[in-house]
């Protein structure tokens, strides 16, 4: 990384057997306690392979097979690492493009990114799925008492990720460890950790629905209606900004992540994705 932490990031690039030449490459960014070898993004992979695609299943600070190589850890504002993993690609990736696409937080994350950065020019499109795009909603929501064990089980994994993968002072270990909610967490941890007031202040100025107004370059953000953790509404708002780079759909079921149809081996949301990177190639006549 450029910002003087020593901090490395890991990832696994993938050829297609068959390589459509005029595809982009397409980089995967994986959401909260994820990593490269999440299912879906495993999964996402295998589509995009194909269809001709190299992909990039992208480690964000401090996740999966990359734990060893960072002090820091991400976090719902990481758009600086997405800047500096662009601008270390090779050359020869870019050529045709390149189409990011961030699943949960890791969509949140490329938000950010998105309304914030100077995209270099070979940034042809991007999409997110199932982003907590208000994060303060979002926590809201996995805070009540029918998600608590989806809850218990997130905020083990959180812990657990942190506490593996940090340089930690003895003081901070014990903070996370006093921790028992996703709230507790983000105040008592990450916010402090990264420079924030405390939980709300984080949410606040991570919240990828504030920078969809700005983005510059052509962005499907994808949602569902009936997804557990992360409300819809923020969505309709967003949706109301009348940014012409930007589609939403928000399908009425698919849950979180989910998305699968019955008789159909491919999920709904990569099949969405696979035609708007097709249309991305019609409009700049390749």
């Amino acid at each position: 990384m450029r910002d003087g932490s020593g901090d490395r990031l890991k990832g696994t690039l993938s050829e297609p057997e068959a390589p459509d030449t005029q595809s982009p490459l397409v980089v995967l960014i994986h959401g909260l306690t994820g990593c490269e070898d999440s299912d879906y993004m495993r999964a996402s992979a295998r589509f995009h392979l194909t269809r001709g695609r190299i992909v990039l299943r992208l480690n964000l600070r401090g996740a999966g097979p990359g734990q060893a190589l960072s002090n820091n850890f991400y976090h719902a504002g990481s758009a600086p690492d997405v800047q500096s993993v662009l601008e270390g690609l090779d050359p020869s990736l870019t050529g045709n493009g390149v189409v990011l696409i961030g699943y949960s937080l890791g969509g949140n994350v490329l938000l950010n990114w998105l309304g914030r950065a100077d995209a270099p020019p070979f940034v042809t499109g991007a999409a997110t799925v199932s982003a907590p795009i208000e994060p303060a909603q979002a926590c809201e929501r996995i805070l009540q008492p029918r998600n608590a064990l989806y809850h218990h089980f997130l905020i083990q994994r959180m812990k657990r990720d942190v506490l593996a993968s940090c340089a930690l002072s003895p003081e901070e270990r014990r903070t996370i460890a006093d921790t028992h909610t996703v709230f507790e967490f983000d105040d008592r941890w990450v916010a402090p950790r990264n420079g924030f007031a405390g939980a709300e202040d984080y949410y606040t100025r991570t919240a990828g629905a504030q920078f969809v107004p700005d983005i510059a370059i052509p962005t499907l953000m994808i949602h569902a209606a009936n997804d557990p953790w992360i409300p819809a509404e923020p969505y309709l708002h967003a949706g109301d900004r009348g940014n012409p780079n930007v589609e939403i759909r928000l399908a009425r079921s698919g849950g979180h992540l989910g998305f699968h149809e019955s008789g159909e081996r491919e999920a709904w949301h990569d099949r969405m994705i696979d035609a708007f990177i097709r249309d991305l190639g019609v409009t700049r006549g390749l």
